[in-house]
């Protein structure tokens, strides 16, 4: 049971890949969800979309969250912005930390230039050109001020185009800092939350929104007298920018966890261009089991273990492997395995992200049995 195989980009244990088999298409669970689950999932997860929150500068979702908890629950910020949440009574054996992040993509402005347009400097990484003559929305002080992510001057592209730029339509820089542009102040790109057909959505930072989303339905459902010892629900900052608000929970909480579950986006080959040989977990079919990324491999008892957990709970549950790093690969180096968990996205870091309702409501259902029965 614990030579480790690899098969269509799934590297996991021979148990494990057993049951991901069993798992990973249970359409009668799927298409048997209440529809009022799904509502409260699209309900919670449209606000958190709809809230901006660019690396470092997380305020306005952190306030989103603490509105969407339950009456119960107690919050605390530390001095690196991240929300805790504590649940249940501590024990010799340490806190299960499930994490997720509040933070998106996005740009920092660097320098107002002498024609009034801005300078950017990017939070995050993604594909710059994906934003090119889009509408802006500088978070200024006296509030958003609207601008232009210019286009490139030419079509052509045989050259590397220019640094990304933004207009306010000011022509001088005095002309763009009296409308209360200022150095260091966030960008982001207009977004909103978009229903498509069936029970799949559209929209921009659905990373980490949707793990957001996941902690604040499991709370809502949560069982506290299940609970057999402290859960701590994490909402991160600075995940963007090198898991920095993780890192310093991680710090702060040294060698006493159990487990940290890290709940994240699941980069996913379900798009039409992509090869199906790697990162393979389509939409709809259900949470991810995230076993091996470029930051962390989980060892494969503890797939086995999330495995018979979700069949044990009806949870529909895939298994995979794919790119990126996540927030508790910050507690590895005080000796605390990680355990990631998330969901198919299609777009990742795009405006135009795609996802599955079915598989939010998947995923708050293992977080929350995560936390009372594991």
């Amino acid at each position: 049971m614990s030579a480790v195989r690899r098969l269509g980009g799934w590297a996991v244990s021979t148990g494990a890949t057993l049951a991901a088999f069993l798992t990973a298409y249970p359409a009668n669970r799927l298409t048997a969800q209440d529809p009022s689950r799904i509502a409260e999932a699209q309900t919670v997860l449209s606000q958190l979309v709809e809230s901006y929150g660019v690396s470092g500068s997380e305020a306005p979702v952190r306030e989103v969250v603490k509105r969407l908890l339950p009456s119960w629950v107690r919050t605390e910020t530390d001095t690196a912005g991240n929300l805790w949440v504590r649940v249940g009574q501590g024990g010799s054996d340490g806190p299960v930390v499930i994490v997720a992040h509040l933070d998106e993509i996005g740009f920092r402005i660097d320098t107002i230039r002498a024609d009034g347009s801005l300078a950017l400097r990017t939070r995050g990484g993604f594909i710059a050109s994906l934003f090119e003559a889009q509408p802006a929305l500088i978070h200024g002080e006296r509030g958003d001020i609207p601008g232009i992510f210019l286009p490139r001057d030419t079509g052509l592209t045989r050259r590397t185009p220019p640094p990304l730029r933004v207009s306010v339509g000011a022509t001088t820089r005095a002309g763009a800092e009296s409308l209360g542009v200022a150095v260091g102040q966030t960008i982001t790109m207009r977004k909103q939350y978009v229903r498509l057909a069936g029970t799949r959505a559209t929209g921009r930072s659905f990373d980490d929104r949707m793990g957001c989303a996941a902690l604040i339905l499991a709370l809502r459902g949560l069982d506290r007298s299940k609970l057999r010892h402290e859960v701590v629900f994490l909402f991160s900052t600075r995940e963007e920018i090198g898991l920095e608000g993780a890192a310093a929970a991680a710090r702060q909480l040294g060698t006493t966890p159990r487990r940290v579950h890290a709940i994240d986006t699941f980069v996913s080959a379900d798009s039409p261009l992509e090869l199906t040989n790697f990162a393979v977990a389509p939409l709809g079919a259900g949470a991810v089991a995230r076993v091996l990324d470029n930051s962390s491999i989980t060892p494969p008892a503890y797939v086995d273990s999330l495995l018979a957990l979700a069949r044990a709970r009806g949870v529909a549950l895939q298994v995979g492997t794919t790119n990126g790093g996540n927030d508790g690969s910050t507690f590895t180096p005080y000796g605390v395995v990680d355990v990631p968990m998330g969901w198919p996205l299609r777009y990742s870091h795009s405006p135009a992200e795609v996802i599955d309702l079915k598989d939010l409501v998947s995923l708050a259902d293992l977080v929350r049995a995560v936390a009372e029965d594991w």
